[in-house]
């Protein structure tokens, strides 16, 4: 499947400008997110960094691109003159290495903290003590600017245990000031996400169809 623009218009209906629409566009073609880009959407999401630099250099300048994969230190220098915002961060250690290269671009560049809501262990994120540990920290970066918080429910049909996990991120949101950006929901539970206070959303499967990687 192709872009879907369909799919698209009924969930910008649906946010009704409450949340910001991000496109999941890993592994899909320029001629997709250009699509896209014509119906108007400027916001796009990429887990892997070389597939964001090059598409970055193919696609308009106008796109806000959001770095939504988990980010390996030696590879944010390939981002940082560019990036809008980056979702996963976990860790101080990569905190300072954003805000080095940053400084480099002479830029502050956006950051999200990346919360560990969901069962599942294979999920990356901070707990609640870590998060403020990171906060704690980070008052002395000059070149990163923590927009919020970012985190995954688990992949799960209880929609009773996504909204509690939501809910508990939310409330974690709440007890910062100057936050303005929580990103939680993707293509199963934006829904849940939404009425649980998300204001940023991160859709790929509905909007692009699902994902065919190359066979290992």
């Amino acid at each position: 499947m192709a872009a879907n623009i369909e799919a698209y218009n009924k969930i910008l209906t649906e946010l009704n400008s409450k949340a910001t629409l991000v496109a999941v566009s890993k592994t899909k073609p320029v001629a997709d997110l250009q699509e896209f880009y014509d119906s108007g959407q400027r916001d796009f999401g990429e887990n892997y960094v070389q597939e964001l630099v090059d598409k970055e250099l193919l696609l308009p300048k106008a796109i806000r691109w959001h770095f939504i994969g988990h980010l390996q230190s030696n590879k944010v220098k390939y981002i940082a003159p560019f990036v809008y915002l980056i979702h996963g961060v976990d860790s101080f250690n990569l905190l300072k290495e954003i805000n080095k290269e940053a400084a480099k671009n002479n830029r502050v560049i956006d950051c999200l903290l990346q919360v560990h809501i969901a069962k599942e262990e294979t999920k990356f994120g901070l707990d609640a003590t870590e998060l403020s540990e990171v906060m704690k920290e980070s008052a002395t970066l000059k070149n990163v600017h923590i927009a919020g918080l970012m985190g995954m429910a688990s992949f799960s049909d209880d929609r009773t245990l996504v909204r509690k996990e939501f809910t508990e991120l939310h409330s974690l949101y709440n007890q910062y000031s100057g936050f303005s950006i929580l990103s939680m929901g993707m293509s199963g539970d934006y829904t849940i996400a939404m009425e649980e206070g998300s204001n940023m959303i991160r859709i790929g499967s509905l909007l692009f169809g699902e994902r065919l990687y190359p066979a290992k």
